[in-house]
């Protein structure tokens, strides 16, 4: 773990269920009902769902024929992406009242690096109350929290007692806290790491721990130092304020199936159009080029290509989209075209390093 003169404040605050809960709170009709946002068509997908349609095991990414077959009273609403930014704004703006040092992780989630305030709180878990009591009364959602001494930790906690609660792990509880913790808990080891660290009689923190850097690095490759760090409490990433975007991608999932290039191209030019409007209105621009290609059967194919100068126009992107396309032959029908940029001209931009002491959590 950290020495006591290096141990920071970070808190991790999640919304609890953030579209369906701007849903219910905008239209009353739908408070106390399953809802999902999304589609609940043959194509649709479930973007986010209610608790009350969580207890029947709705969950985000299932389809949506899939959640009305778990939950068969469930209600689906489009989603309202502008309503949800304007919020989400809202929000952020609560969260720089306390500090600059705030991270954005999507529209619903973000750390905040609490270790000096601007509002001179010692307690961390305070403030992280403070900024839940504040969302509640300013925009009538629910927020839960997670406090700790790092992002990973954070993370993790925030999760502990949602709906509408928060989780402080004090530097002191650490160690306890990751020896019990049950190796699925750990924030982004999946299904599958989880269960090859079964394999390996790995089923909690105290049994991660046990391990050498050795063996965790012949099993698990580049990923085992992570491992052996994040399970003795060391983690070093930094909440970082100014997060540079990596690439701007548009894609569509069409509600037939594209058969021929032709067809194809046509879908193309529309998302070449709605790219360049985006670059444009960010004023960024990209030298790699990435065509995204999901067949019915889910697969998914990338082709990339890699330019020595920055694409400028809609033309260059549709003209090199083309060349993708014609590349190869596709395997199968296609449910989802999608074209990205990356390797962008955004400067790396460092966040502001302030002097870190240690308060009481």
């Amino acid at each position: 773990m950290e020495t006591e003169k290096h141990i920071k404040k970070i808190i991790h605050i999640d919304m609890d269920a953030f579209y369906a809960s701007v849903e219910q709170l905008d239209f009353p009709e739908l408070r106390g009902k399953p809802i999902a946002v999304g589609g609940g068509g043959i194509r649709g997908v479930v973007a986010a769902a209610s608790y009350e349609a969580r207890k029947f095991g709705v969950r985000s990414a299932i389809s949506g024929a899939l959640a009305k077959e778990l939950c068969p009273d469930l209600i689906f609403v489009k989603h309202r992406f502008p309503r949800y930014r304007e919020i989400s704004q809202q929000i952020r703006k609560i969260f720089h009242e306390y500090t600059d040092l705030v991270e954005p992780l999507s529209l619903d989630e973000a750390f905040l690096d609490v270790t000096e305030n601007k509002k001179g709180i010692k307690s961390a878990s305070k403030i992280a109350t403070q900024i839940r009591e504040e969302i509640k009364e300013k925009t009538g959602l629910n927020a839960s929290a997670g406090i700790s001494i790092n992002k990973f930790l954070a993370k993790i906690a925030s999760d502990i007692n949602k709906p509408n609660g928060q989780k402080t792990i004090p530097p002191e509880e650490v160690n306890d806290f990751l020896e019990e913790l049950p190796i699925e808990k750990f924030f982004g080891i999946g299904k599958v790491t989880a269960k090859k660290m079964y394999s390996l009689g790995i089923f909690t923190g105290k049994d991660l721990k046990g391990k050498s850097l050795e063996f965790l690095e012949q099993h698990f490759k580049n990923s085992g130092k992570h491992y052996f760090q994040i399970v003795r409490g060391i983690q070093k990433s930094e909440v970082k304020p100014n997060r540079i975007r990596k690439s701007i991608a548009v894609e569509y999932t069409y509600t037939e199936n594209l058969t021929s290039e032709v067809f194809m191209m046509e879908k193309l030019e529309q998302i070449a159009e709605e790219l360049f409007r985006r670059i444009e209105k960010s004023k960024t621009r990209g030298k790699t080029i990435t065509l995204k290609i999901k067949y019915s059967d889910f697969s998914v194919q990338t082709r990339s290509r890699t330019l020595e100068t920055f694409l400028e126009s809609k033309e260059e992107i549709l003209e090199l989209t083309k060349q993708l396309l014609y590349q190869d032959k596709i395997q199968n029908s296609v449910r989802l075209l999608g074209i990205s940029l990356s390797n962008l001209n955004t400067e790396k931009k460092e966040p502001p390093k302030n002097r870190q002491l240690r308060f009481d959590f």
